[in-house]
């Protein structure tokens, strides 16, 4: 859970938490952190895949 899944995580109990209390700078934090969260996971995404042409003999 490396790979940005630990801030879409937070980024959706925050925003959880902002609708259940009605807190909107809660919910629009956890907007923030869902994004950071998927741009982590692209980036990671495209680090393997970069790995893979420059390697490919070597699979993981």
């Amino acid at each position: 859970m490396d790979d940005g899944s630990t801030d879409d995580l937070k980024g959706r109990i925050k925003e959880a938490g902002g609708d259940l209390t009605g807190d909107k700078s809660l919910k629009n934090e956890g907007k923030v952190d869902r994004g950071v969260g998927g741009i982590k996971g692209a980036i990671d995404d495209l680090g393997d895949k970069a790995k893979d042409v420059v390697n490919p003999d070597e699979r993981r």
